[in-house]
C-alpha cells in the first residue's frame, strides 16, 4: 500500500533511540524527509539524520522556550512541516508508590511526559492553524489505560495525553484546518533501551500473562502504527488511541509460570 507520505516533512520528538528511531527510519523508508529530535543524545540523533537523509534537531521539551522554537526550526530545516509525532518522554525506572512519592518526583514525570508533549502539540498546531493541515500522533502507553503500580507518575501523565488532550485537540484543531488529524498511539512493553532493564525472565512471564501474543512489542511494531495513523492512508482517523501491545488486557489470560 502506498501511504502517501513520499516528500512529507515529519518531526520526530524523542527521535534518538528506541521507538522514536525506529519511526524516524519507517517514515524515511516511505519516502519522507525526517527532522530527529533529540535533547542530549547528539551523537546517535546525528548518525541516524544522516543515515535517513534527514536534519537533527536538539530541543529540551520541557523549556518552553526551547519546545516553542523546536517546530519553527523543523520548518526551516524541511521547507515545510506535514507531520508531528510526539513521542519524547521518561519512565522513572524506581518503582515507589505514591505514599512515598516526593512531589519533585512527580511533577517532574508530569513535565517530562504530559507538559512536554503539551508543549510540541501547541508548536505544530499554530503550524497547522497557517499550513492548514497536517497530522499529529502523540505517544501514550498502556500505564495510562490500565495503570502501573509504583508508577502512577507516569500512568497519571499517559492518560492525560490520551484521552484528555488527544479528545480536545482533535475537536480543537478542525476549527483552523478542517482535515487536520490528532491521534494516540499506546504502546505496551517494548524492546527499548529504556525498558530492557526491567525486562527479565522473570517480569515477561508475568506481562504476557495477560497478553494473548505472547511476547513484548519491537520498536518496529510501534511504528508501523504510528506512521500509518500519521499518513493519508488513515485519513478519516481522527481522536483514536490505538493500543499496539499484543492484545493486553487487565485480567489474567496465561498462567505465569507457563
Amino acid at each position: 500500500m502506498d501511504l502517501g507520505l513520499e516528500h512529507a516533512a515529519v518531526l520526530v520528538t524523542g527521535g534518538s533511540g528506541g521507538i522514536g528511531e525506529a519511526t524516524a527510519r519507517a517514515f524515511a523508508a516511505e519516502g519522507a524527509r525526517v527532522g530527529v529530535h533529540y535533547h542530549r543524545n547528539v551523537t546517535a540523533a546525528k548518525a541516524i539524520a544522516d543515515d535517513i537523509g534527514g536534519v537533527a534537531l536538539q530541543a529540551d521539551l520541557r523549556v518552553e522556550k526551547e519546545a516553542d522554537a523546536l517546530i519553527p526550526a523543523a520548518v526551516d530545516a524541511l521547507g515545510r512541516l506535514d507531520v508531528c509525532v510526539a513521542n519524547a518522554g521518561v519512565w522513572p525506572t524506581d518503582d515507589t508508590p505514591v505514599a512515598d512519592m516526593e512531589l519533585e518526583r512527580w511533577e517532574a514525570t508530569l513535565r517530562a511526559n504530559l507538559t512536554a508533549t503539551m508543549l510540541t502539540a501547541r508548536g505544530f498546531l499554530r503550524h497547522v492553524r497557517e499550513q492548514g493541515d497536517g497530522a499529529l500522533v502523540m505517544v501514550a502507553s498502556t500505564a495510562g489505560e490500565f495503570g502501573e503500580a509504583g508508577h502512577a507518575d507516569y500512568a497519571a501523565a499517559k492518560a492525560a495525553i490520551a484521552f484528555g488532550l488527544a479528545r480536545s485537540l482533535k475537536n480543537e484543531v478542525v476549527r483552523d484546518a478542517p482535515n487536520a488529524r490528532i491521534n494516540v498511539v499506546s504502546p505496551g512493553w517494548t524492546l527499548t533501551p529504556m525498558a530492557e532493564d526491567a525486562l527479565t525472565p522473570e517480569t515477561l512471564s508475568t506481562i504476557t500473562a495477560t497478553m494473548p501474543l505472547r511476547k513484548v512489542a519491537t520498536p518496529e511494531d510501534i511504528a508501523r502504527a504510528i506512521v500509518w495513523l500519521s499518513s493519508p492512508a488513515s485519513g478519516h482517523v481522527t481522536g483514536q488511541v490505538i493500543t499496539v501491545a499484543g492484545g493486553m488486557e487487565g485480567r489474567l489470560l496465561n498462567d505465569p509460570s507457563a
